[in-house]
């Protein structure tokens, strides 16, 4: 396997996590302002997965000269945890509990799996 620092294997994630951030807010930003009329809230929604798309799409892109389509999916759906994790607790306000810990533990290690031969 190549190097992890070339280039095309760390600018996808660091793109993945940036667009991941936008696609949160995108899709769970919202609850904190239940108030909104939904027309808004999707709207709104939108505008936000806009960005989200413009580097999501280009990371899948670059990625795919360094990894598999299915390494890439996992990297996502990681990053997507990480994010979310982060997301949940200073955004929204809520708790991160033990089961919750164990539980994204578990897909990390399934996930893990993904990368070996």
């Amino acid at each position: 396997m190549p190097s992890i620092l070339n280039p095309a294997a760390i600018w996808p994630v660091v793109m993945l996590f940036a667009s991941n951030i936008f696609m949160t807010f995108a899709w769970y930003g919202h609850l904190k302002h239940k108030s909104t009329a939904i027309a808004i809230a999707v709207l709104g929604s939108w505008a936000i997965a806009f960005f989200e798309y413009c580097l999501a799409v280009p990371a899948n892109r670059i990625g795919s000269g360094y990894y598999s389509t299915a390494q890439l999916k996992t990297i996502q759906e990681v990053i997507t945890l990480i994010v979310f994790s982060g997301f949940s607790v200073l955004w929204l306000g809520e708790n991160l509990t033990w089961g919750h810990a164990i539980g994204f533990a578990l897909i990390a290690v399934g996930a893990s799996f993904i990368f070996r031969g």
